[in-house]
């Protein structure tokens, strides 16, 4: 249980990561293209993709919590 706790609580940390990287991405994007292309959509939408990132990282939390601790009850 030890091991799958370390995995979900690294899988977090990678999951916010590549989300910072993903919408730092797409909110540069947004902007080039309102400056450049004119795009109508708004460079806040590209926050948008928080959500599902989010999610997946509060469910890893969660998880890794639980795995820590049915590892200290076992032991």
């Amino acid at each position: 249980m030890k091991i799958l706790s370390a995995v979900f609580g690294i899988l977090a940390i990678l999951l916010s990561d590549m989300m910072c990287a993903v919408v730092a991405y797409n909110y540069c994007d947004m902007l080039w293209g309102i400056k450049y292309a004119c795009y109508s959509a708004p460079a806040n939408t590209a926050f948008l993709l928080v959500i599902p990132y989010s999610v997946g990282i509060a469910v890893c939390v969660v998880l890794a919590i639980v795995f820590k601790r049915k590892a200290n009850q076992q032991s």
